[in-house]
């Protein structure tokens, strides 16, 4: 008798990641292309501005020097690169306090990773950015979410302090935030991280679109608050705000010496990252101020535009964003997500249609953000504009519309 054979299985931390909003609609996009469909892409932060001109200057540069290994910590070009930005918006830091990654996520999973243990949980406002939750469960960690108050405004220090727990290692905040574009105002922001030194739990700060707002010259940066030297990580990237997501640089930045002997250990693992990637994203961390400004000035034309035209659509609400480069849009609709993948398999008008994120993948809250899309500003505003009547012709063709 022949035994039959069991297929081994992958793994239960696999399991326990979710699918992407971001990107779970990509095959249905893909096929609607494939049928002739045009596709407004309003589903993913890819920044359409171009870098600043060092950026293809130092990748030409980089491919007349050898493609060998590099510090596991970023090359020192990258990391002096990194403190003098900082040193320009008035923050101090130094080179050896700064761990170059491959992007922010990576960041972040160098920093739950160096100070957690499986089984701890860190605490999230919600909505937050789809992949903090894939991040956390591989590390084995609990994401609490912390549910956003009415209108997706920036959560209170007293509804974090009611989810603490013997198991709270930390607290990750971003401000401005991704999907929402909340703020933090200084003092909001200066009394959460008043509990993280409080009750000695890590202060985890994502500051991806740390100068991206839309009033004020930066957010607050969780490095200028005093007393928390030994909780503070900062989570940083030359993505967004520098135009450069394809070189996946970012930056764990800590004055905590042993987080980043932890961090430095963990990224040892991967051995380094390429050479003209970091070389590329020191000379966009070296743009003049003036760079980041004009790409705050367009992202101001285009939610302004994006507000305006969703406005005029029956039943739409939509919350306008303080920073960051996206809007959240709440439809008349039963189920978001569906709609959103209706408006790639079904619908299309004049041979076009748009896609959209669905906000119910940046909650933890099973029920949450159920109505609610994500769109992101990374369109001129004439395409953006078009997009809403896309979206209101859509709107009014959907069986699944409330009323």
């Amino acid at each position: 008798m022949t035994r039959g054979t069991v297929a081994p299985e992958i793994s239960s931390r696999v399991r326990s990641i979710p699918p992407s909003p971001i990107r779970g609609l990509a095959p249905l996009a893909e096929a609607a292309k494939a049928r002739g469909i045009h596709v407004i892409h309003l589903n993913i932060g890819q920044p359409d501005l171009p870098p600043p001109p060092g950026v293809a200057a130092a990748l030409a540069a980089a491919a007349t020097q050898p493609p060998v290994y590099t510090a596991s910590q970023g090359i020192p070009q990258l990391l002096d690169a990194w403190a003098r930005y900082y040193e320009r918006i008035g923050l101090a830091i130094s080179p050896e306090q700064v761990v170059a990654t491959g992007g922010a996520s990576e960041a972040l999973s160098l920093a739950v990773l160096a100070t957690t243990d499986p089984g701890d949980r860190i605490l999230v406002p919600e909505p937050f950015y789809a992949p903090y939750y894939g991040i956390l469960a591989a590390a084995g960690v609990e994401l609490v979410p912390i549910p956003a108050p009415e209108r997706y405004g920036p959560v209170t220090p007293q509804a974090i302090q009611e989810r603490l727990g013997p198991r709270t290692r930390g607290i990750l905040l971003c401000s401005p935030a991704n999907p929402t574009g909340t703020l933090y105002e200084r003092d909001q922001f200066a009394a959460i991280a008043e509990l993280a030194r409080e009750h000695g739990l890590f202060f985890y700060s994502d500051e991806t679109y740390r100068e991206l707002v839309f009033r004020g010259s930066r957010a607050a940066s969780a490095l200028e608050m005093p007393g928390l030297e030994q909780h503070v990580i900062v989570i940083d990237s030359v993505s967004k705000r520098f135009n450069a997501c394809g070189l996946r640089i970012g930056a764990l930045i800590s004055r905590n010496p042993d987080v980043i002997a932890a961090a430095v250990s963990l990224a040892e693992l991967r051995l380094s990252l390429p050479l003209p990637a970091q070389l590329a994203a020191a000379a966009a961390l070296e743009a003049p101020a003036t760079y980041v400004a004009e790409v705050v000035t367009t992202y101001r034309r285009r939610r302004d535009a994006a507000l305006a035209a969703l406005a005029r659509l029956p039943g739409v609400h939509v919350v306008p964003p303080d920073g960051a480069l996206y809007l959240v849009a709440e439809l008349p609709v039963d189920d978001a997500a569906h709609f959103a993948a209706w408006l790639l398999t079904d619908f299309t008008h004049h041979g076009e249609t748009v896609m959209l994120a669905p906000l119910s993948g940046f909650f933890a809250t099973p029920g949450a953000g159920r109505n609610a899309v994500r769109l992101a500003l990374v369109q001129p505003e004439p395409v953006l504009e078009h997009a809403a009547e896309l979206l209101g012709e859509a709107l009014a063709r959907y069986s699944g519309r409330t009323t």
